[in-house]
């Protein structure tokens, strides 16, 4: 098939290179080339091309000059009107047309004014075939009046207070430019506390004395005249509260400038915009200026939010310390609500900017010129939009529609014109008017009736050469009317092009994407429409590349030595190159020195200022290669021993002995770097299907240059070489030129086929698709085949392309089918696949499991067994058996609870199951259901057991209340868990010394139906440690335990604590107060003072005291002396380190644990205080036992005292 370019068929792509246009690409948009070949025989109506802007402003001090340029054939004629009249440019000396244009120039620099001239203007271009018409232009001169006089008093502010200074530029064309400097021309410093509105005012939040100064001077800068118009300075003196007097307040009151009352530190008001709303319009396309200054002190923040919105993240700017919001290219969603908020220290304060954004007019489609020829239907498009909506006008040759001349073959219908049966005479300018309350567009759009035969307008037999492996661009620029189609062929036999190799723009131009050697030949373009054909021959042919296949390489060299640079080229045998040196990309220096051969560049005696980028650049009529090397002069120094390094990477790279399925590498190894190279490794990229990827192809010896290379069908092959040595591998070769294999069918399919189904009416078929390289060809595509597996029908097929799923409907639930999936592409198919086996949907299962049976095992685990189903009945893949048990409970429980079910799933097909965790004497209900990959079938009839008892909970709770001197009661909550019918309780109690030791056990038994019991005749002031559980037929459950102790008279002195639950003292007594306290302390004082009477007398007779001898060299820290404010010893404990791993004292052991005297305790002994170690005396009478030097333990009652000796135990030690 020939290719064929259809008026409105687009192949452009990205990244294309620009085509040389003589035609437009659409019947809408085509126009007549202005080529000099058609410009003698055919006409065109007239386009306006340059005109001034809409509203121009002038210089008044130049000339006026009102472009207007319009082209046509014939050219056409120009005339102006002014202020919607006639402009007589005859009647005007100072006013002329510039020849061969419209545009217009006024000469007022001799004489005349500009504001004479100033009006609306509109330009007329007309020819045989219609009228264009300009825009409205709008010419004003720009003005920069002076600033009235006026007397600007100083004023004199307190520290703090806010400041609005006010510039008040007079109004010019176009606005100025305001700005505030001092008298150095030097402009003032701004920051967040001062800065200027937007109004040109300059606003203070609070003043400070550093503000202090005379010439705060406005100015008015106007671009157009380059002028500068200046305000009177104004002086400002900012004083502290001790220099304000009565005097200077009432002179501020004299003045035009405001400022807050002083005073202290104040949250933040708005100086401007005032009150807390104010409305703000905008139109689209401009910049949305909102702002905020704030004063107060400290000075305020200011920060910016949209209400029920986000502001725009790429078109929000900040100006003047945020005090400024900008919204460039606003539209209509930018219109709502912005807030402003000042913040400081003392508060905040919010200010709501209401926008609305309207838009003037503006294309949505403008209308487009049209060539019809005779006999042909068309239509002219404008449409527009904006806010609000404009109204469409229509004008032909520049008179409203509706007063122009009649013309059968036109219809308008609002923004359209639709044209039927155009005849010569229906060509004419139309123009489309869009106009709204803030402006207007006006497009000029032309219908010319031709009657033309195709023309080339490309030159004949043009000689096209292309570099190989870079696009070609073939041009075939053409006209005629009606519009031609163009098509392409290749030799003189016409053989047909294929459109997976070209491409064919709009303009008539053929690209090669990738021109080959095969490319070259003549190609011939042929335009044809209704009125006849024309064709036109090009020639192309491809070149191999230039390349540097020897390149200079860095050297480093020593002063006064000579060095060179290679430079192999190697170029297309019809090119010329050109070599040229540069030295850092410039002429080489005009040195005797440098010497240029045919493949080097050679320096003698090298110096400094050699040193430098050397590039070698090969240049022929088509392409340029160039090759960088960088010179390193250093001073002379001893020879270096040799660098082994990796090898040089090869180079030099031929494609030859091209096949369909082969092709021949051979390269050029680079240096080894002193390490021989042991193999070169080479590798593929697929620029077609994974440009810049990197594949391994083949491995061959270290001694080879030249590889045969196995390929595969439709692959745009690049090559690249890499070598290595033992020292490592090269960096990559540059790649070789391209090579693409021609296409043939696929030789593998997909893989990963599954067919499962999503519905129970379905089976969906998925594979894993080929990849570019594995197609083998254009056009990939797969062939679904499928049948039920167990019955006659035949295989079902369809082909389908880039998807990797197929889904069947309307198949029968759970059947098993064979599947198959293979690859064909536009050359053929591959082979044959393999079924594969899948199924088609599931559906729920449809029978119940039957004859359930329970087997209670014990109180907390059942067996269940129950019937399988049919494996019909579960229409899908069995995955198992699911049991949903529950708890029964009693019609008013279950009202109030909602009942919990357990699940339990047996994998398989298992007929049995076991359920755990069961609670005892219990009535349980269960039912078994099937479950495949769809979900659960219905549930067996449900079926009740019975638990038997078990052992019950430990009771809920245990409280001992009311601790009387021998007596304690119980209280207590049954167990949250029977698990039967209780038949008692077993309450087991013991004392507890102060030492931990447990007395005897007693057992007690007490009716099920109690729950408090008091337990009396107990000892006075004891611990007791209680054991409580209940008990069913079954046998005893788990235990709660719990401590208390009975009070130690009927004052009853406070216990110690004794965690939750235990028995408290109902009230305390001072122990100081008791009788038997206050003798015991009289007491011990006393046989202090007799111990160290005796000690006094005997350290006086002169004997031996090896006690006091210990003592000094062993101090014992554990001694507590008397305390001197009271009379009374430290507290009465041993230290323990592990209270778990102590025993009881022994017999003498008098300190009780809670940190009391007994009363009948107060007449022991001495002796009796012993800690548990045995006293014994030396010769002398000394007593040894704490004190002695090694501190002995001795066994008590099987155990060893860890205890730290008491203040009493020191007592002992003295007697």
């Amino acid at each position: 098939m020939q290719l064929k370019i259809m008026p409105k068929k687009k192949h452009f792509s990205a990244g294309r290179v620009p085509l040389i246009l003589f035609l437009c690409q659409m019947i809408s948009a085509l126009d007549v080339p202005l080529d000099s070949k058609l410009l003698g025989d055919l006409v065109q109506p007239p386009t306006i091309t340059q005109q001034s802007p809409k509203d121009y402003i002038i210089d008044p001090r130049e000339n006026i000059v009102i472009q207007c340029e319009a082209k046509g054939k014939p050219p056409p004629s120009f005339s102006w009107t002014r202020n919607g009249t006639h402009f007589d440019i005859d009647k005007d000396p100072l006013v002329t047309m510039k020849p061969g244009s419209g545009t217009l120039i006024i000469n007022i620099m001799s004489e005349g004014k500009a504001e004479t001239y100033e009006g609306v203007y509109q330009c007329t271009a007309r020819n045989e075939r219609g009228a264009a018409i300009s825009n409205n232009i709008v010419v004003r001169p720009s003005r920069s009046p002076l600033w009235t006089k006026e007397r600007l008093e100083p004023i004199t502010l307190h520290n703090g207070q806010s400041l609005v200074l006010p510039c008040r530029p007079p109004i010019g064309l176009p606005p100025a430019i305001i700005f505030w400097m001092d008298n150095s021309f030097q402009r003032l410093p701004q920051s967040e506390r001062v800065s200027q509105g937007l109004n040109g005012d300059l606003y203070f939040s609070n003043v400070l004395p550093e503000d202090t100064r005379e010439d705060y001077i406005c100015y008015a800068r106007f671009n157009h005249t380059q002028t500068i118009q200046q305000k009177q300075p104004i002086s400002l003196k900012v004083i502290s509260v001790d220099e304000l007097n009565d005097t200077i307040a009432a002179n501020l009151s004299d003045t035009e400038f405001y400022g807050a009352k002083p005073g202290k530190e104040r949250p933040p008001t708005f100086l401007t915009p005032q009150g807390t709303e104010s409305r703000k319009e905008e139109l689209r396309g401009n910049v949305l200026s909102l702002e905020c200054i704030a004063e107060g002190l400290p000075t305020p923040i200011i920060y910016w939010i949209k209400e029920d919105g986000t502001l725009p993240v790429n078109r929000t700017f900040y100006q003047n310390f945020k005090k400024t919001l900008q919204i460039t290219q606003v539209s209509e969603a930018d219109s709502g609500n912005y807030q402003c908020i000042a913040k400081n220290t003392l508060g905040a304060v919010h200010h709501t900017i209401s926008v609305t954004v309207k838009a003037a007019p503006y294309w949505i489609s403008a209308p487009q010129n049209l060539v019809l020829s005779p006999g042909e239907n068309g239509t002219l498009i404008c449409r527009a939009n904006g806010n609000p909506k404009p109204r469409i006008g229509w004008l032909t040759n520049g008179v409203p529609v509706e007063i122009a001349p009649d013309d059968p073959s036109r219809k308008i219908d609002g923004d359209t014109i639709i044209f039927s049966n155009v005849q010569e005479r229906s060509s004419a300018v139309y123009q489309c008017n869009a106009s709204n309350e803030y402006g207007y567009l006006l497009a000029n759009a032309f219908v010319n009736v031709l009657a033309e035969p195709p023309r080339i307008l490309t030159s004949a037999n043009i000689l096209y050469q292309v570099i190989a492996n870079r696009p070609a661009l073939l041009d075939c620029a053409f006209f005629g009317s009606p519009l031609p189609t163009i098509e392409w062929f290749k030799g003189t036999k016409g053989s047909a092009l294929h459109e997976d190799i070209y491409v064919l723009h709009d303009n008539g131009t053929l690209e090669i994407p990738v021109a080959q050697k095969d490319s070259t030949g003549t190609y011939t373009c042929v335009a044809r429409n209704k009125l006849g054909m024309a064709k036109n021959e090009v020639h192309l042919e491809i070149k191999d590349p230039t390349r540097i296949i020897k390149q200079p390489e860095y050297a480093v060299v020593q002063r006064g030595s000579k060095v060179s640079f290679e430079c192999k080229v190697k170029h297309d045998d019809t090119l010329i190159p050109t070599i040229m040196w540069l030295k850092d990309n410039g002429e080489l220096p005009n040195d005797e020195r440098f010497s240029i051969g045919k493949d080097h560049l050679v320096v003698t005696d090298v110096s400094d200022d050699d040193g430098g980028m050397y590039t070698c650049a090969a240049n022929t009529t088509l392409d340029s290669v160039s090759a960088s090397a960088v010179l390193r002069v250093v001073a002379p120094t001893p020879t270096p021993a040799p660098i082994y390094d990796v090898p040089n990477p090869p180079f030099d790279l031929e494609l030859t002995n091209q096949l369909d399925k082969g092709v021949q590498l051979t390269w050029t190894p680079g240096d080894d770097n002193n390490s021989p190279i042991t193999k070169f490794i080479i590798e593929y990229e697929d620029a077609m299907h994974e440009a810049g990827i990197w594949h391994h192809q083949a491995e061959v010896s270290g001694t080879q240059t030249t590889a045969q290379l196995t390929l595969s069908p439709y692959v745009n092959y690049s090559f690249r070489v890499m070598a290595e040595n033992s020292i490592g591998r090269s960096v990559p070769s540059e790649a070789s030129e391209q090579y693409l294999t021609k296409a043939a069918e696929p030789d593998q399919n997909p893989t990963a086929v599954e067919g499962l189904g999503t519905e129970p009416d379905n089976l969906v078929i998925t594979w894993k698709p080929l990849n570019g390289f594995e197609s083998n060809g254009p056009g990939l595509q797969y062939k679904v085949s499928w049948r039920q597996k167990d019955g006659d029908d035949e295989w079902t097929s369809v082909v389908v392309a880039n998807v990797s799923k197929y889904i069947v409907s309307g198949t029968p639930t759970f059947v098993p089918y064979l599947i198959k999936v293979q690859a064909l592409n536009d050359v053929g198919f591959a082979p044959e696949p393999a079924a594969v086996m899948g199924h088609s949907g599931e559906d729920l299962p449809m029978v119940a499991p039957g004859n359930v049976r329970v087997n209670v095992v014990n109180s907390t685990l059942a067996e269940v067994h129950w019937d399988p189903v049919p494996l019909k009945s579960v229409r899908g893949h069995l995955q198992g058996y699911r049991i949903y048990y529950w708890k029964a409970q009693s019609s008013s429980k279950r009202n109030r609870r909602h009942i919990e079910k357990k699940i339990l799933t047996f994998q398989g097909n298992k007929t049995h199951g076991m359920l755990p965790g069961l609670q005892p004497y219990s009535h349980y209900v269960l039912n078994v259901r099937v479950v495949n990959g769809k979900g659960e079938g219905p549930a067996s009839t449900d079926r009740g057991f019975h638990t038997p008892e078990g052992v019950p909970s430990a009771p809920s709770s245990l409280k001992i209340v009311n601790p009387t001197l021998d007596s304690l009661t119980l209280e207590w909550d049954p167990p949250s868990h029977p698990n039967g019918v209780l038949t008692e309780y077993t309450l087991r109690y013991q004392p507890i010394n102060s030492t931990h030791e447990l007395g005897p056990l007693v057992d007690l038994k007490i009716p099920a139906n109690k729950t408090r019991w008091t337990l009396n005749h107990l000892n006075f002031s004891t611990r007791y440690k209680f054991y409580f559980y209940a008990q069913t037929s079954v046998g005893s459950g788990s235990q709660i335990t719990e401590e208390a102790i009975t009070t130690v008279d009927e004052a009853g002195i406070l216990p110690p604590d004794v965690g939750a639950g235990k028995a408290m003292a109902s009230r305390q007594v001072d122990i100081a107060t008791q009788g038997w306290f206050i003798g015991l302390m009289c007491a011990v004082a006393l046989l202090i003072l007799i111990l160290l009477i005796v000690c006094f007398i005997r350290r006086n007779k002169g004997g031996k005291y090896p006690v006091k001898e210990k003592e000094d060299a062993h101090a014992d820290p554990e001694i507590q002396p008397m305390k001197e404010d009271d009379g009374t010893f430290g507290e009465y404990r041993s230290f323990e380190s592990d209270a778990e791993d102590h025993k009881p004292l022994k017999k003498g052991s008098r300190t009780p644990s809670d940190r009391t005297v007994k009363k009948e305790d107060s007449d022991d002994s001495l002796v009796d205080y012993g800690e548990g170690v045995n006293g014994q005396f030396n010769e002398d009478g000394s007593f040894i036992g704490q004190y002695s030097g090694k501190k002995e333990k001795e066994p008590a009652e099987g155990n060893e005292s860890s205890e730290a000796p008491s203040p009493v135990n020191a007592m002992n030690s003295f007697v």
